[in-house]
């Protein structure tokens, strides 16, 4: 692995006052290429590992966006684009974490807009859909398959918003005025970051920043994996809602149990990324 890569002390401090970087061009083109077959593989229905009945899009669903968990799991190419090293090396450098390990991932797949078809994706934290997690120091890196920018439907960020405390927030909504005029209601200044990004950049985003996308206004749908990951030091944890209910996440009915409590430390659904096996 070539550090040279490696976010230097600047970046990781602008990582951690903005809530978000965007890496160089990290990512070799063959592993993306290896990535887009990966893709076309698993809308065809192949699989090279049985992981059980889980949701997310399926051609009966229709045209919209497409957002399928645990890709990485039952594709071999997203499992190694997944294991990148450099990924994860990255992650830990910006997190300051001894470790990093595979939390899940969301294969994702915006349509160009057409008349009647939109597939925003609405501000959001991914924080709020972790409340199972002991970590606040969770990451995710966005690996898009191929060149993006904002007309394309590029991931947008609120500059420093994971520093905020913000409610009303929804992946699904697909009003994105609407949620950022909710959010300034609460007092909060709202600075939209969009992206562009060559091929093979990763960006980089804290567990508590919002983000989101707009339409894809380009000549082609958006592609990309979301990779989400956690410090080694993550652990389950038991977190009631506001809505009174104990917080859940899909992992915990896919890893092991240990001592009664889901094992978020389980290799085969979450493996460790860094320190990597091969070193």
């Amino acid at each position: 692995m070539d550090h040279s890569f490696l976010p230097g002390p600047d970046d990781v401090a602008a990582y951690r006052e903005h809530g978000f970087w965007v890496s160089p061009v990290i990512v070799p083109g063959e592993v993306l290429d290896a990535a887009e077959r990966g893709m076309r593989r698993f809308y065809a229905g192949e699989r090279d590992a049985d992981l059980g009945g889980f949701g997310g899009w399926t051609p009966a669903d229709g045209p919209g966006l497409r957002k399928n968990d645990y890709a990485s799991l039952v594709i071999r190419e997203l499992a190694e684009l997944v294991r990148y090293p450099t990924i994860a090396a990255t992650a830990a450098r910006l997190a300051g974490a001894r470790g990093v390990r595979l939390w899940h991932d969301q294969l994702l797949y915006k349509p160009v807009d057409t008349p009647g078809l939109v597939a925003n994706v609405g501000w959001h934290t991914d924080r709020q859909y972790w409340q199972s997690c002991s970590s606040d120091d969770m990451l995710t890196a966005w690996v898009a398959f191929h060149d993006v920018e904002e007309a394309g439907g590029s991931v947008s960020f609120l500059d420093g918003s994971h520093n905020w405390d913000v409610d009303g927030l929804d992946f699904f909504t697909q009003d994105l005025d609407a949620l950022t005029h909710r959010i300034a209601l609460q007092g909060f200044r709202v600075r939209v970051r969009p992206t562009t990004m060559r091929r093979g950049q990763v960006s980089f985003h804290h567990c508590r920043t919002v983000h989101g996308s707009g339409p894809n206004r380009g000549g082609a749908p958006r592609r990309s994996l979301a990779i989400h990951l956690q410090p080694a030091d993550n652990r389950w944890r038991h977190h009631v809602g506001a809505d009174g209910r104990p917080a859940r996440h899909g992992n915990d009915r896919l890893v092991r149990q240990v001592d009664g409590v889901p094992d978020y430390a389980d290799p085969r659904v979450c493996p460790q990324l860094f320190p990597s096996h091969s070193g």
